[in-house]
C-alpha cells in the first residue's frame, strides 16, 4: 500500500499541505491496460493522495471502469474515486451501479451529468433517467448519505450556461444537494481559477475547489478539449505550441512545463492542491513533479 485509504476525499483538504491527485481513463483493450499499469508504476513515487477513474457515456465503459478502479486500489494501493454520469442511464441502472460501487468499498464518487455521446452535440435525458448533475448528487446522497461526492465545475463557464452567474447558481444547487468537493475543468490562466473561486465563495460555496490541470500533448487535441469545455488558451502558450508544430516531444515538454509552472503558482497563492488529467501518460506528470520540487526548494531557500 502507498498509504491508507482515506474515507472522505474532502477531509484531505483540511490540512494545509497541498493535495495531489490524478485522473485516469479505462483503456479499451489489454494493450491499453498494460500501458496504464506502466504509467501507474512510473507515477507511484509521486504518491498521489487519490486517483479518479472516468466513466464512459451511458455506462459504455462501466465494466472497464470498475476493473481499472479495482486494479488501482488492490494492486497499487491507491485511494480510488470512480466517476458516474447520467448519460444514457435510467435511474434504476444508476442505483444498481451505486449499490455495486458501495458494496465494493468505495466511499467517494465523482458525480457528473456527463457529456453527450460521441457524434452528438446535445445532452438527451434518458426517458427514465436524470436531467441534471444536481439530480445525480441528490440520488447518491439520499441512497448513501455517508458517501463523499465530488462534482465538476467550469472556471470559464459551462458552454451550455446562459451566463457565468447562472453557471455558479447551478453549481450551488449541486453543492446544496450534498456535494463535498469540486474539481474544475481544465484552464491555462491561473487568474481564471482565482476569480472563479472568489465568485463561488461570495455565493456561499465553501467546499474545497480543486484546480484541474491538463498538460498539452498536442495542439490539435488541446484545441478540441478547450472548445468542448469553454477554456481559453493564452496567446503565449499558443505561440509556443505553434512554433513546434509536428514535433510531439517538444509539444509535450512545452505542455508539461506550462502545467508545472501553473501548479507551482496555484499552490503558492493558496490553491488546496491540484488534480492532474494524465490522459494515462506518465512523462508530463514526472516533468511537473520535478518543477514542483525545484519550486519548493527555491521557496525554502527564500524563507
Amino acid at each position: 500500500m502507498l498509504f491508507s485509504e482515506n474515507p472522505f476525499v474532502h477531509s484531505l483538504y483540511e490540512d494545509e499541505s497541498p493535495v495531489s491527485s490524478f485522473e485516469f481513463f479505462p483503456p479499451k483493450d489489454g494493450a491499453g491496460i498494460t500501458h496504464l499499469c506502466q504509467t501507474v508504476e512510473a507515477l507511484k513515487p509521486l504518491r498521489p493522495s487519490f486517483v479518479s477513474v472516468t466513466y464512459g457515456a451511458g455506462g459504455s465503459t462501466q465494466k472497464q471502469t470498475s476493473r481499472v478502479a479495482s486494479l488501482l486500489r488492490n494492486e497499487y494501493g491507491l485511494s480510488v474515486v470512480p466517476h458516474l454520469t447520467c448519460v444514457g442511464a435510467s435511474k434504476d441502472s444508476l442505483c444498481d451501479h451505486l449499490d455495486k460501487t458501495y458494496e465494493a468499498g468505495y466511499r467517494n464518487i465523482m458525480a457528473l451529468r456527463g457529456d453527450p455521446p460521441k457524434g452528438q452535440n446535445i445532452f438527451t435525458q434518458h426517458k427514465n433517467g436524470l436531467r441534471y448533475g444536481s439530480d445525480l448528487v441528490a440520488l447518491i446522497k439520499n441512497r448513501y448519505p455517508d458517501l463523499g461526492i465530488g462534482i465538476g465545475a467550469y472556471p470559464e463557464k459551462h458552454p451550455e450556461a446562459s451566463s457565468s452567474d447562472k453557471d455558479i447558481e447551478h453549481l450551488k444547487i449541486k453543492v446544496d444537494a450534498g456535494a463535498s468537493f469540486i474539481i474544475t475543468q481544465l484552464f491555462f490562466d491561473n487568474a481564471v481559477y482565482f476569480r472563479f473561486v472568489e465568485r463561488c465563495r461570495k455565493k456561499g460555496i465553501t467546499i474545497p475547489i480543486i484546480p484541474g490541470i491538463m498538460p498539452v500533448l498536442s495542439l490539435e487535441q488541446i484545441l478540441r478539449f478547450s472548445k468542448a469545455c469553454g477554456a481559453t488558451i493564452p496567446i503565449q502558450l499558443l505561440n509556443q505550441l505553434e512554433s513546434v508544430t509536428g514535433d510531439t516531444i517538444a509539444t509535450e515538454e512545452i505542455g508539461a512545463i506550462w502545467a508545472g509552472e501553473q501548479i507551482a503558482e496555484l499552490i503558492k497563492y493558496g490553491a488546496p492542491g491540484y488534480h492532474l488529467y494524465t490522459l494515462n501518460r506518465a512523462k508530463s506528470a514526472l516533468i511537473i513533479a520535478k518543477i514542483l520540487k525545484n519550486s519548493q526548494a527555491a521557496q525554502a531557500l527564500a524563507i
